[in-house]
């Protein structure tokens, strides 16, 4: 397969999964198995532009809260994420201090997807029948922190999927207020990652072996496919449980432990 058609696959699968409670580091190493490995920074990097999407769908939210931060409501939701955002910091480094690395293997990847897959069911069924409640309280900021750091340590397991539930089951019933939160809180969280990427790879003087032409063009692909996706997102769950993705995930996960027995 040319190589440019196998970093546009990849960036579309980026765009697709990161927001879509099925995990997209997880679709992201199984599809390098078959499109050619990539480097950490690319992996990083792509994802940041999916956030780029994010940010497009949400800036006059994010301008609202710099612009009128002296409102109650904006000043709190803001400390809220700089909570969720402070938690994960400090539980990737700590990741990273005693050398948790991302599986090379699928099996891994296999099991989480089925086990949130699960989750996700059970999670629905309990909050079926609540009153949506969409506040967002200190509980739900510290667990969406949580939830981000278990989705780094367990690929597979899912960004969106972790932070959106873990959300849910703090209190926020209402799925489009779980869902913007969880991925406000992706903002700061894949931006400073890349950011450590480079920075990690600059100090080591790799950054002269990534191929930016690449990871440039995947950026700019994941970017407007992720905006595609989340913004169907937010209209499907408006009206719609998180099930089918639930389903896929065990379906997907089933099959990834059949191919990789």
């Amino acid at each position: 397969m040319p190589e440019i058609v196998a970093t546009i696959l990849l960036g579309v699968i980026e765009g697709i999964t990161e927001f879509l409670p099925i995990s997209s580091t997880g679709h992201l190493l199984v599809a390098q198995h078959w499109l050619g490995h990539r480097s950490e920074l690319f992996t990083v990097g792509i994802q940041a532009g999916a956030i780029l999407g994010v940010v497009v769908i949400y800036w006059q939210r994010l301008l609202d809260m710099v612009l009128r931060f002296g409102l109650p409501e904006n000043r709190h939701y803001a400390f809220k994420l700089g909570v969720a955002f402070a938690i994960t910091v400090v539980g990737g480094f700590a990741a990273k201090l005693i050398g948790l690395e991302l599986p090379e293997t699928i099996a891994p990847v296999a099991w989480a997807m089925i086990v949130g897959g699960i989750a996700i069911l059970v999670i629905e069924r309990g909050v079926a029948g609540a009153q949506p409640n969409p506040q967002i309280s200190w509980k739900v900021a510290v667990w969406v922190g949580i939830g981000q750091i278990v989705a780094a340590v367990f690929p597979g397991m899912s960004r969106s999927a972790a932070t959106i539930f873990a959300a849910m089951l703090a209190g926020t019933t209402s799925r489009p207020a779980a869902a913007e939160f969880a991925f406000l809180v992706g903002i700061p969280t894949m931006f400073a990652a890349t950011a450590y990427e480079v920075a990690k790879l600059a100090r080591g003087g790799g950054l002269q072996g990534e191929d930016w032409g690449s990871l440039g063009l995947a950026f700019a692909v994941s970017a407007v496919v992720a905006f595609l996706a989340v913004k169907w997102l937010l209209r499907y769950i408006q009206t719609h449980r998180f099930t089918p993705f639930a389903w896929y995930r065990i379906v997907a996960g089933g099959l990834l432990l059949w191919l990789a027995a």
